[in-house]
């Protein structure tokens, strides 16, 4: 079992961007690496973007590997991706790994002005280009959303003028046919709203998606997101927890369609998932906010007494997750840290039985 972590420190709507910040984010990347994270992981939505942090926490590091979680597929062409990410493979002296995902319509099409139509056929087609690039080929394809070269131009086949290198892809994907593809090209799984009890609901999808291709589900990294937090208090942080989600299944996404609301949905808690949302629209969002079921946000998390939060982590490693990317509790890097420390000590624990 390795364990991950996201950026911190990134500026937002409530910071001003300065030196302070970035080097915030660099701190929490040297002290994350010498207590022996596996990796750290940048995210995008309509602020900073997800590749150029990783450029500098790259030249502060040196061993951890530098994901992006996520780069919002169709915000780039599939060249320029390849591009970043053959220099961030050379910067990081081959530590980065590219997570992409299709992140959704309010953001694609209101933010970037990119048609959310068929976003898996996108995601196929990049991620195929990409492949395609950095294992030194000329970028000669022909797909629904892309072909290169344009028929009819001035233009022609172009190589990568950079060495081949390995650029590892993972895939965030909640949708059945999304996780298939998965298991068919991506070299690992972001998952998300993700319960070790009804793992198969993924798994199994990811699982049909690399039979399909030759491939084994072992052949891939599994990626699952969670929450930490040590405590004896176990039913009032679960309802701290749960009642976050409320904005999850409210706001992100429209009505028609929120991925997160619909994976939980499959997983059993379509009618309360539905009633949350629906609240949520009316404008009653506490009375949202209370509704979602305090055990859906402690399955989906590390929330607990060591033993408890122990046992959690046999059953994730039992269904199969290779890795967990965990955000501690507390305010500061030194409280972060203090609390990864303890979940390494119990992944040693692990590790060893």
């Amino acid at each position: 079992m390795k364990i991950a972590v996201r950026t911190v420190g990134a500026p937002s709507s409530n910071s001003q961007t300065n030196s302070q910040t970035w080097s915030l984010m660099a701190e929490y990347a040297r002290q994350a690496e010498n207590i022996g994270i596996d990796s750290m992981w940048s995210a995008e939505a309509w602020g900073t973007d997800a590749l150029t942090p990783l450029a500098y926490i790259a030249a502060h590091t040196e061993r951890m590997n530098l994901g992006t979680g996520i780069v919002q597929i169709g915000t780039r062409t599939p060249a320029n991706l390849l591009m970043s990410s053959m220099t961030l493979q050379s910067m990081s002296q081959g530590r980065f790994i590219l997570g992409i995902g299709t992140s959704g319509p309010q953001v694609i099409e209101g933010w970037h002005g990119v048609s959310f139509s068929k976003p898996m056929i996108r995601t196929k087609e990049i991620i195929e280009i990409i492949k395609m690039g950095a294992r030194g080929g000329k970028l000669v394809y022909e797909g629904e959303n892309y072909i290169l070269p344009l028929k009819n131009g001035e233009g022609k086949p172009i190589r990568s003028s950079l060495p081949p290198t390995n650029i590892p892809i993972y895939l965030a994907a909640l949708g059945p046919n999304n996780l298939e593809l998965t298991g068919e090209l991506a070299d690992g799984w972001i998952g998300g709203c993700f319960i070790p009890e009804t793992a198969h609901v993924f798994m199994d999808k990811i699982r049909t998606g690399a039979d399909r291709v030759g491939r084994e589900i072992e052949d891939l990294e599994i990626m699952v997101p969670v929450s930490l937090e040590f405590t004896e208090n176990v039913e009032e942080a679960g309802k701290r927890h749960a009642r976050g989600y409320g904005f999850t299944f409210g706001a992100m996404g429209s009505l028609k369609n929120n991925f997160y609301k619909n994976a939980y949905a499959r997983q059993g808690y379509g009618e309360s998932v539905d009633i949350v949302q629906k609240l949520w629209k009316e404008g009653r969002r506490d009375e949202a906010r209370d509704l979602v079921p305090i055990d859906l946000a402690l399955k989906s998390n590390l929330i607990g007494t060591e033993d408890m939060i122990l046992e959690r982590l046999r059953l994730y490693e039992k269904v199969g997750v290779t890795t967990l990317k965990v955000e501690p509790q507390g305010d500061t890097v030194s409280t972060k840290i203090e609390y990864l420390e303890l979940l390494m000590d119990l992944v040693a624990s692990l590790n060893k039985s």
